[in-house]
């Protein structure tokens, strides 16, 4: 009996290992080949894993290898019962490709659990066979760069906890899957669709949420229409977030006291009204942001009755903030706050973040807010405070706490000294001191004292600074953070001279405008913005600085640099985004090295002594917006192929050597330049008619093509360093003009000074956005085409020394924003257009065209108005003045036989030159009297 038993147990464990082997392996099996489907890149989404989840990011399934036990594997947990893989968890594992609608990851029928967050499935959609995973109950797909969500994910009945969220509203999702979301996810617990585009859908989807619901996340998803108010009735919901959605309304919201509401974020939406008395029922609640929510009314008095809140973002201040004695973060910040800070404020003992930046704020604020303990993040930028300002604002008051790490002060107006505490900030990462009026002598050297510091902001400032070494960059500056300062401005200051720099992790170093001569000093290989502009270098540029193989912008603009340009700049092109080179000393070529991938956006070379042709390696930078060569020496045809850049905006090629016709050849229908804005040829030896083509191309100027960028200026943008804008030079109604920033809806033409000839192309009138046309120093002749009373943005327009005939169109009186205008040196005749922007204009816009006549210019016209109907000439005609049988009555004060003597006379003989003369004049004079007259009537009857 003993032996059977044995025997039937053998042959039970037998089986189940068999069963065990057979399912491991085939889970294994299935694995491989789901990782073999992928590659691993490592600057993939999981760059995004520790500054936003808090997670390690490495290549799990490296550790996956053929022949060994699949759940030995990272991020793989299976049923030990039965080997079954339940659980997969590869966020941040650096994956990269398209995901196969077939993967083998579909094998694995027993999955519960499925975390793929922060890698990069290249915008391929989520797999309609995700439906298969019956047993799921917590799916992670965030941050993964799909493009739509299927309807078939709604089937997964069982999820506790779905995760969605995308990168800036890049993933989709129709109305009926969303809908079939909702409704089939009885038992979820978790739900984030954040970034999710839900523009076509109307908010009132989330009507029929499960009740078990503890947590719901929906920022940015542009959601429309009205947020259903019973989301509020689901006791069990503790995270609410709906920031983000602009276009989403909330009715007057009402808390019941059995919420257990924890966090509620609602930004940059619209509640409608105020916050309720009924705010003060959220006694769980933590964490609360309702900042830029379009807010008005009083903040209850309740408010103070959320003992545990601990962050807190919102517009006004109320007086009961102060029985917040756990708030640990205060977000006051650009808020056009009004009436004073309550003193309450010193109660919050406990503060750690606190920000009163951009704000209206009247009074003073209190001197004691510097001695909270544990402040830890202070910003007070961008303020103007009315009253006195407070010590600790103004003449700053020593600080009374250690634990500060993060201090910005910049813009602000402040006066006196700097404390000297400021320097024993031992934890201190971030100083913003930039753009105030400090007074007072710094002594560096105490600098030295902040070794954590990261990010240091000096610039712009009258303060006085001492120093051992004021001839390089002091010994304080070395020591700075040591190894930790990743981020240095002290441009607009005196530094005279730079021989090497310390700073071994640098990544952006500002130091333009100062006065440093020498060679170009080369910073370490982190570099990733380089600003050296407006100083005194000279010498060559070693090819070193192409060891910052990370380098974003580098501009040494501005100095007398020479030599030629380093060609190793094109290896750079695959980081390089702005280069600008401008107003040094440069000769040679252009490098001719771009390669493939180049990531240029930004190229200026303007102002130097560069020669030979353009490199058509150029157009490697596919996304090259500005390229300015202007002022040099280059000797080439026009580059035609230069049309072919798709994000082309500025084009500059003024003041060079350049010649040939702008006539295409080509019998390609596809457009050139059609996003230029700025296309300016001026000053070379250009020949031919205008180009037709181009300007029927200039879809940005003709409004058809849509201007991508939502941004006021062109430039290149970190979140690190801020906006780094585009400059470039232009004439600007005759004026030279040096633009620091590039406005995006700047459209400029100018093919000045050239050799051009032919007429103005009708075509012209196309451009209904252009704000400025120079024509001049050519060889135009012809009419001015009537179809310039179409550019309605035009704000100058410069025909001037060409051989213009015809009179000037009376409609370009109508074009509203016209405020420089010239035709001097033309041959047209005729009267000058009068009224509106044409009364403006002086005599120098007309001389050198002795045919013109009228207002401004000194020689007057011989005005004949159109004559009544019902008087005829001589010879039976309709007579060509304002003539009729009131003539007769001319005399009628010295007698009525004169004056029917003179209508006599007059239809025997003809009208006489004087008598006609004599009765025009005074018809006009009645005329205008009578307009004159009449605008005055109704002005006041306007009034």
């Amino acid at each position: 009996m003993a032996s059977y038993l044995f025997l039937s147990l053998f042959l039970f464990f037998l089986h189940l290992y068999a069963s065990f082997s057979s399912s491991g392996s085939h889970s294994c099996s299935s694995l491989i080949q789901f990782k073999d489907s992928f590659s691993i890149r490592e600057d993939a989404s999981f760059d995004h894993c520790d500054y936003f989840a808090g997670l390690k990011s490495y290549p799990k399934t490296n550790s996956w290898k053929e022949g060994t036990d699949c759940c030995s594997w990272d991020g793989v947990t299976c049923d030990h019962l039965n080997a079954h893989v339940i659980a997969l968890d590869l966020s941040c594992s650096w994956l990269y490709g398209n995901f196969p609608s077939n993967t083998t990851l579909f094998l694995l029928p027993h999955l519960q659990k499925l975390n793929l967050a922060y890698n990069d499935f290249n915008f391929s959609k989520i797999p309609s066979e995700f439906g298969r995973f019956t047993s799921l109950f917590y799916l992670n797909l965030s941050n993964t760069w799909f493009s739509e969500v299927p309807s078939q994910v709604s089937h997964l009945s069982k999820l506790v906890s779905l995760d969605l969220s995308g990168f800036d509203e890049l993933l989709t999702i129709d109305k009926y899957a969303l809908e079939g979301l909702v409704h089939n996810l009885t038992e979820v617990r978790r739900l984030f669709l954040d970034e999710m585009d839900m523009s076509s859908v109307n908010a009132h989807v989330f009507m029929n949420l499960s009740s078990s619901l503890r947590s719901l996340s929906l920022v940015g998803c542009d959601l429309q229409g009205k947020f259903p108010k019973n989301i509020f009735d689901l006791s069990n919901l503790n995270l609410l977030n709906l920031g983000g959605n602009q276009n989403l309304n909330l009715d007057p919201l009402k808390f019941n006291r059995s919420s257990n509401l924890e966090q509620l974020i609602i930004s940059d939406a619209n509640i409608c009204g105020g916050l309720p008395d009924s705010m003060g029922n959220l006694v769980s609640l933590k964490f609360l942001v309702l900042s830029h929510s379009n807010l008005s009314g009083l903040v209850p008095r309740s408010l103070g009755n959320l003992l545990k809140l601990t962050h807190l973002d919102f517009g006004q201040i109320p007086r009961s903030l102060g029985n917040l004695l756990q708030l640990t973060h205060l977000d006051l910040g650009s808020n056009k706050l009004s009436g004073q800070i309550p003193l309450s404020i010193l109660n919050l003992t406990q503060l750690e973040y606190l920000e009163i930046s951009e704000n209206s704020l009247e009074g003073s604020i209190p001197d004691e807010v510097t001695a909270v303990p544990n402040l830890i993040y202070l910003v007070l930028f961008d303020n103007l405070l009315n009253g006195t300002l407070p010590s600790w604002f103004g003449h700053i008051k020593e600080f009374q706490t250690k634990s500060l790490e993060y201090l910005d002060l910049e813009n602000n107006k402040l006066q006196g000294p700097l404390p000297s505490s400021i320097f024993q900030l031992l934890n201190l990462t971030w100083l913003l001191l930039s753009s105030n009026n400090l007074s007072g002598v710094i002594e560096f050297r105490m600098f030295s004292n902040l070794p954590n510091l990261n990010h240091l902001d000096l610039s712009y400032n009258s303060l006085s600074l001492t120093s051992n070494a004021t001839s390089s960059i002091p010994q304080w500056m070395q020591e700075v953070g040591n190894g930790s300062l990743t981020y240095l401005n002290v441009s607009h200051n005196s530094l005279t001279e730079v021989e090497h720099f310390p700073w071994k992790n640098i990544e952006v170093l500002d130091l333009s405008s100062n006065l440093i001569s020498g060679n170009l000093p080369i910073p370490a290989s982190t570099i990733n913005f380089f600003l050296i502009s407006n100083n005194s270098l000279n010498g060559e540029v070693s090819s070193l600085i192409c060891n910052a193989t990370s380098l974003r912008v580098l501009d040494l603009s501005h100095n007398n640099l020479s030599g030629t340009i380093p060609r190793c700049f094109g290896n750079l092109s695959n980081s390089l985004e702005f280069l600008n080179l401008k107003k040094n000393k440069f000769y040679g070529t252009i490098p001719p090295n771009f390669a493939q991938g180049c990531r240029l956006t930004n190229f200026n070379l303007n102002g130097n002594l560069l020669e030979g042709p353009l490199t058509p390696s150029i157009l490697n930078c596919r996304g090259l917006e500005v390229l300015d060569l202007g002022n040099n020496k280059i000797n080439d045809t026009f580059p035609h192929w230069l049309g072919s850049l798709p994000y082309l905006q500025v084009l500059v090629l003024k003041s060079n050597h350049m010649h040939g016709s702008l006539r295409v050849n080509s019998s390609k229908s596809s457009p050139f330049f059609s996003k230029i804005q700025i296309f300016d040829l001026s000053s070379n030896y250009f020949s031919g008619p205008l180009p037709v083509r181009y300007i029927n191309s200039f879809k940005a100027i003709i409004n058809l093509e849509k201007i991508g960028s939502t941004v006021s200026y062109m430039g290149v943008h970190d979140y690190g360093v801020g906006f780094y804008t585009y400059s470039i030079g232009i004439v600007m109604k005759g004026q030279d003009r040096e633009l620091v920033k590039i406005f995006t809806m700047w459209m400029i033409i100018d093919l000045s000074n050239n050799q051009f000839e032919g007429g103005i192309p009708k075509v012209i009138g196309k451009l209904n956005l252009l704000k400025g046309l120079n024509l001049s120093h050519n060889n135009l002749i012809g009419d001015i085409p009537t179809s310039i009373r179409n550019l309605t943005s035009l704000e100058w327009l410069d025909l001037s020394s060409n051989r213009l005939s015809g009179t000037i169109p009376n409609r370009l009186a109508d074009l509203p924003f016209l405020s420089s205008f010239n035709v001097s040196e033309n041959q047209l005749h005729g009267q000058i257009p009068q009224g509106k922007q044409f009364n403006t204009f002086g005599n120098d816009s007309y001389e050198g065209n002795k045919g013109l006549c009228g207002f401004p210019v000194s020689k007057g016209c011989n005005i004949i108005d159109p004559a009544p109907p019902n008087v005829l000439e001589k010879d039976g005609s309709k007579s060509n003045i304002a003539f009729g049988w009131k003539v007769v009555l001319i005399g009628y004060g010295c007698g009525v036989v004169f004056g029917m003597s003179v209508g006599y006379v007059v239809f025997q003989t003809g009208k006489p030159k004087w008598l006609v003369n004599l009765v025009e004049n005074q018809h006009e004079k009645r005329r205008r009297r009578k307009s004159k007259k009449g605008n005055h009537s109704s002005r006041r009857r306007r009034i």
